[in-house]
């Protein structure tokens, strides 16, 4: 399956990093292009691929086209490649907020698959929420989620409405994770504990707790209640989150996501 990425950045080379991992794809049928000619070479002493400055060039002999710019350049890169895909070709986004029809009437291409990845995907540790157009046929489903699934976890919903409230969830919510990773390293400090100390204590604990709710058939909750002795520490600690109104601000931060992704998408 011969595929083109449009642009080469950190979740670009996530996705040429994974296939060629997990052997889907070989690095000759894999081209890169990208405005950067030190990313470019990057990516080809790297990872042995074909690279182009010219965007339009690149897609020419691809099956899959993958988007994976910023936001603000999908208008120059879609004047590029509109007119130049044929319809055999599937064009798969991971531009933060740009709509399938976005994207559609942009390039003026109708077989268009919408993913949004996280962070995680670098490792193969991602968590990836994809859907697609009506004119995706079944058997370019199967080549989107053969890609997507060496980022890591991947899920298809039938309405694009839910990769907007993923974005807020999956897609932000490493960030939410890193801060209470920040805070809690920096009070473990404040409290004594040395600074390396502290980091590695944090980041198995985080570590631990997300594979214990990952491989127990128990929830959140329950696990919750498991770890919480009447008249002991961890229910002295909670109880303090909970007069800080913890579930509040998360709903917060996850609302104000939702509805920032909404409006990248209008």
């Amino acid at each position: 399956m011969k595929t083109t990425f449009i642009g080469g950045g950190v979740m670009g080379e996530a996705i040429i990093r994974g296939i060629l991992a997990n052997g889907s794809t070989m690095p000759r049928d894999i081209i890169a292009s990208d405005i950067s000619p030190e990313r470019l070479s990057s990516l080809k002493q790297g990872y042995g691929i074909e690279t182009s400055h010219n965007n339009r060039h690149a897609v020419e002999t691809s099956d899959v086209v993958i988007l994976a710019v910023k936001p603000q350049t999908l208008k120059a890169i879609a004047e590029e490649l509109r007119g130049g895909l044929q319809p055999h070709q599937l064009v798969l986004s991971i531009i933060a907020g740009a709509t399938i029809a976005t994207i559609t009437n942009s390039l003026g291409h109708s077989a268009v698959v919408r993913a949004m990845p996280n962070t995680p995907a670098q490792i193969g540790e991602g968590m990836t929420v994809w859907t697609a157009s009506s004119e995706v046929s079944q058997s370019q489903k199967e080549a989107a989620q053969s890609i997507l699934v060496a980022l890591g976890k991947e899920v298809y919903v039938p309405d694009e409405k839910y990769i907007d409230m993923a974005t807020a969830v999956s897609g932000s919510g490493p960030a939410y994770i890193f801060l209470v990773m920040e805070a809690l390293i920096d009070v473990a400090v404040d409290i004594g504990l040395p600074r390396e100390m502290a980091e590695e204590l944090v980041l198995h604990t985080v570590l631990g707790a997300a594979r214990l709710a990952q491989q127990t058939a128990k929830c959140p909750k329950e696990l919750r209640e498991n770890v919480t002795s009447p008249g002991g520490t961890t229910e002295k600690g909670l109880l303090q989150l909970e007069e800080g109104d913890l579930r509040v601000l998360l709903a917060q931060a996850v609302i104000a996501a939702y509805e920032k992704a909404k409006e990248l998408g209008s």
